[in-house]
Parts: C-alpha cells; sequence; structure tokens
C-alpha cells in the first residue's frame, strides 16, 4: 500500500488574521499594541543616549471586508525605528508614513505615544553639588488626512508659597513685634536682629506645597532634535522655584528666599508658563494644567490655560 503524502504543516500555516471577511464587518478607528517596552534614542546637546520607553502603535482599520492588521509589522517597524532614529519631530513624522504605508489596502492613519522617565543633572542653588532631577515625558505622533502632528507633553514639579498665607504670617510677626517692643521710644538694631533670630520672633510661616505643571505642547515640523531639556528650562525659569535634587543648608536657605521671593497662586503660576511658552517659536500650540497640592486644604487649586489657537488644543480639565 502506498503510504499518504502529508503537505508539509511548515509550508502550510494558516493565516486566519489575513483572510477576508464575506461581508462587510465595520471599520475600526485603532488596532495596535500597547505598554511596548522598548529602548529608544534621545540626543540631548547633539549626543545621543538611551531612555527605557513605553509605547503604544496604531494603525485605523479602515477596510471593512478585512479581518484584522499585521500586528507583527508594527513591532518590527517600531523595533527598526528606535534602533536606528533618535527621537525627534521629524524621525516621528517620518515613521508615521512608514506605518501607513506598511498598511496602505488596510489603514489610512497611524498613532504612535511613547512614555518615559528623562534625567537632567542638575546643578545645586549655591553649593557645589549636584544630582539628578527626573521629569515624566510623553510623545504622541498622529497622522490624520496625510498630516502629521506630534505632541511633546512633561511634568515639571516645583514649590509653590501662598500670597494669601504670607500676608497674614507677616501680620502675626508685626502684632508680635508690637507686643515686644512696646515699650516705646528708640528700638536698639541689635535687641530686634537677635528678636528676629528667635522662633518668638518669626512665629508664623506661610504655607506652601509640592506643585506640578503639565504641560503639553504641540511642535513646529521639522525639529531635528527633541527640546525636552529645552522646554523644563523655560517652565523652570517662568516658576523659579523648581525642587532641588542635592541640597546642603546654604541651598536650603537659597530655595526659601526664592519662594519668598516668588509667592504664587496657581492663577499666578498658569500666567507665568503662558507667557514664557507664547514666546517659543517651536511651539504651535500648548494645554497647561497647575496643580497646587495644597497643605492647608484637603483638595488641590488648578489652573488650566491654552493658546487659543484656532483648531487648537481646548481648555479641557
Amino acid at each position: 500500500m502506498n503510504s499518504l503524502k502529508l503537505p508539509s504543516l511548515a509550508n502550510a500555516m494558516p493565516d486566519i488574521a489575513n483572510a477576508p471577511l464575506s461581508k462587510p464587518q465595520g471599520t475600526l478607528d485603532w488596532v495596535g499594541m500597547a505598554n511596548v517596552h522598548q529602548p529608544f534614542l534621545i540626543l540631548e546637546d547633539g549626543q545621543p543616549h538611551t531612555v527605557h520607553g513605553v509605547s503604544q502603535i496604531y494603525v485605523d482599520l479602515a477596510d471593512s471586508h478585512a479581518k484584522g492588521i499585521h500586528m507583527s509589522r508594527l513591532y518590527l517597524l517600531l523595533q527598526e525605528f528606535a534602533a536606528k532614529h533618535p527621537l525627534s519631530a521629524s524621525a516621528l513624522e517620518e515613521v508615521l508614513g512608514v506605518l501607513t504605508a506598511s498598511h496602505a489596502d488596510l489603514s489610512t492613519k497611524a498613532l504612535l505615544e511613547i512614555r518615559f522617565d528623562h534625567f537632567l543633572r542638575r546643578k545645586a542653588l549655591k553649593s557645589d553639588h549636584s544630582g539628578w532631577s527626573h521629569y515624566p515625558v510623553r510623545l504622541r505622533a498622529q497622522q490624520l488626512e496625510g498630516v502629521a502632528h506630534v505632541e511633546l507633553g512633561l511634568d515639571v514639579t516645583y514649590s509653590s508659597t501662598c500670597p494669601c498665607s504670607a500676608a497674614l504670617a507677616r501680620q502675626l510677626i508685626q502684632e508680635q513685634f508690637q507686643r515686644d517692643f512696646a515699650h516705646g521710644g528708640a528700638v536698639d538694631a541689635q535687641e530686634v536682629l537677635a528678636w528676629l533670630g528667635t522662633e518668638q520672633g518669626i512665629l508664623a510661616t506661610p504655607h506652601s506645597q509640592r506643585s506640578v505643571a503639565e504641560v503639553l505642547v504641540r511642535l513646529a515640523p521639522g525639529c531635528d532634535e527633541l527640546p525636552v531639556a529645552a522646554l523644563v528650562d523655560v517652565v523652570e525659569g517662568a516658576l523659579k522655584t523648581p525642587v532641588q535634587a542635592a541640597v546642603k543648608r546654604e541651598d536650603e536657605q537659597e530655595f526659601a528666599l526664592l519662594n519668598g521671593q516668588n509667592l504664587m497662586f496657581c492663577e499666578d503660576a498658569g500666567r507665568r508658563i503662558k507667557a514664557a511658552l507664547n514666546g517659543d517659536a517651536r511651539i504651535l500650540d500648548y494645554w497647561v494644567r497647575v496643580n497646587h497640592y495644597e497643605s492647608l486644604h484637603g483638595h488641590d487649586a488648578v489652573a488650566i490655560v491654552t493658546k487659543g489657537v484656532q483648531d487648537g488644543y481646548r481648555p479641557i480639565p
């Protein structure tokens, strides 16, 4: 009896995802992958270094007869992009075109989002020490109707001291001064100086709190270097009181001085950042939310501001 010859399974692997549907089943806005862990290159002062990114990557399913997309193509293209191209607006614009071209028979748009922590070496305020500050970063690139948009988002942590609380503290100090020096006549300068150095002299201090500015900007097309450090500098330069890394006593004293010279409500912080971003030609649009995690209240004080351009970001919390 002749033996039955079976086809090689290696050459006959089924491709169910690529099989067409017998009738239209509807389109899908996005299909792809999330929580993809991948190292990426980023340029800092012209030098590349590696960051650990977590991505989500999608195309739409515009063909109602198609069962699904080519998921592995997205993963392999992301891996190739990450290995060869430092993150920049121009590189992200390019990869969006590659993603849509890889699904030309199925898709019309693409989306890539990358999140990572960016570390910057920061010098202490007064001492010779330095330390690392970290900034959560979000990159979001979309190609819609043939047009690419690249967004850069980051969080900047800073200290905010309440102007109202500062005024109330000053009033209490004035009242204490009147009580302690109510004898009238001339006041000895050395006696006042010594009094100011006591807890009785400065019996009240304003409340302050750790605060976070969430900044999202739409970058001008063609940027060849991702301006993460530059955007951090713009925001921290406007606020004046970013949290510190390495701190000795002289640095802590300088930080106290900066807080005293930059009293701010959340409204003040929002206006400061708005003025700084308005002057940056790399930024087409922005959305900013400042969060003051109140030490006086159990709730947060929040301000939100956008650039207000036509068809731009909406001021939604």
